[in-house]
This record gives C-alpha cells, sequence and structure tokens, in this order.
C-alpha cells in the first residue's frame, strides 16, 4: 500500500526526474562517484513501497549481517574500475557471495537520488519517508553515500510511524503528521492504560498532538508519520 504522503506533484516530481538521470549519473552525492573507472551499472529495482521503517525489501539489496553468507571485504570489488573507500564502507559486510557488489551499490546510490529529489519538492515528504520506511535502509546510505543529508536521518530518528510505541520508544513532546490518510487515528494513554488524548483527521488535513511525560504508549494508525515539532527528548 503506498501512502498518500508521497502522491501528487512532489513525487511526480522526484519520478520523472530519476527517470531521466537514471541513479546517480551527475548527483553529486559520494555514491555516484568512483575512484576510478566508474562503477558498473546494475538493473536493480526501485525504492520499495513499505508499511513502516521495519519493513525489509526484496532484491539485491544485502540483507541484515549474519542472516546470509557475505564476500569478505576483501573481495567486495567491481568487474571494471574501482569503489572509493566510502563505497567500500557501505558494502562491507552488505554484499551477498555471488553478487555483484556494484548492483548493491547502486541500491544505496538510488536511496540518495530520491532523498535528494523528494527534498527538493517538500524536507517533510523526505523526512516523512525515512520515518515510514517508504526509503528504505535510507541511514546507511546517507552515512557513507551522501552524508549531506544526515540532518534529515537526525530528525526522522526523532518521530514515529504507525504502530504503537511505548517504553523507551516514547518521547515528551509536540509532533506533526503532515499528511495523514483520511482514516488517521491516534491515542496517547499513561499508566493503566487511562486515556490522555485522542483523535482522527477525516479530511486528510496535517494534525497535531503531544505526547505529555506521563504518557505509556502511543498508538497511530494511518496517519503515516509524526515529525518532532522543537526539542523533544
Amino acid at each position: 500500500m503506498r501512502y498518500p504522503f508521497l502522491a501528487g506533484a512532489a513525487v511526480a516530481l522526484a519520478t520523472a526526474a530519476l527517470a531521466a538521470c537514471g541513479s546517480s549519473g551527475g548527483s553529486g552525492d559520494e555514491g555516484g562517484k568512483a575512484a576510478a573507472g566508474g562503477t558498473p551499472s546494475a538493473a536493480v529495482s526501485s525504492a520499495p513501497s513499505v508499511a513502516g521503517p521495519t519493513a525489509s525489501t526484496p532484491g539485491p539489496r544485502a540483507t541484515k549481517p549474519g542472516a546470509t553468507s557475505k564476500a569478505p571485504a576483501g573481495d567486495v570489488t567491481p568487474a571494471t574500475g574501482s569503489f572509493t573507500e566510502k563505497q567500500k564502507e557501505y558494502l562491507t559486510d552488505r554484499v551477498p557471495k555471488g553478487m555483484d557488489p556494484a548492483a548493491v551499490l547502486q541500491t544505496g546510490q538510488e536511496t540518495c537520488d530520491r532523498l535528494r529529489y523528494l527534498v527538493k519538492a517538500d524536507r517533510d515528504i523526505a523526512v516523512g519517508a525515512i520515518v515510514s520506511g517508504e526509503v528504505a535502509d535510507a541511514e546507511a546510505a546517507v552515512t557513507h553515500l551522501c552524508p549531506q543529508h544526515q540532518a534529515l536521518i537526525d530528525e526522522a530518528a526523532l518521530g514515529y510511524a504507525d504502530g504503537t510505541h511505548k517504553g523507551d520508544g516514547l518521547r515528551p513532546g509536540r509532533y506533526r503528521a503532515p499528511s495523514p490518510t483520511k482514516a488517521c487515528s491516534w491515542q496517547v494513554a499513561g499508566a493503566g492504560g487511562k486515556q490522555l488524548a485522542s483523535g482522527s483527521s477525516a479530511t486528510g488535513g496535517q494534525v497535531e498532538i503531544t505526547v505529555a511525560r506521563s504518557a505509556r504508549t502511543f498508538t497511530s494508525t494511518g496517519c503515516y508519520a509524526w515529525l518532532p515539532q522543537g526539542d523533544n527528548g
């Protein structure tokens, strides 16, 4: 299911730009450069559409370390040309044996490309896409391939995706859902399940909430992503 948060003109801009430019040919991101000879191109799927930040994506993106046998770092070399040090760092423990490392690198480069175009369209769209997992594996790609987007990662780390959050996952403060669905609803509960706040957005318009320090759980459905407002801790 693709949420309306990324629908409309902003996504059209990102999609058209990516289609015209390819993966990262002239992006200026670290991921689009190789030390010598360039990085071999590889056909990979476009960024996934998922429902939450913990969903994984099938295809060439490497699974978590230990899930499959990975090629040693020394064996991570392209068929032609070479990788930069940052590209090698990104690929370390991410390339399953027998897979072309350029295909894994390509997915990281496409993540950087997508963030760049989303941020041009609307910064909230970019942050919300990271919070919800719509742009998967963004943190690793940004860390090694496009660090200029680190502020997006930092802000997204303080946000909430749909679901139930409790315990250490709760951070008191103000939050905003910039583009919820018309089925958006939320509830903040305290000790013993006592309801502290609740609401819905049948119009799909932007909504704001406050998670009190006394909150024990926060549940959200159909709101896509909540972004922090001000200094939330």
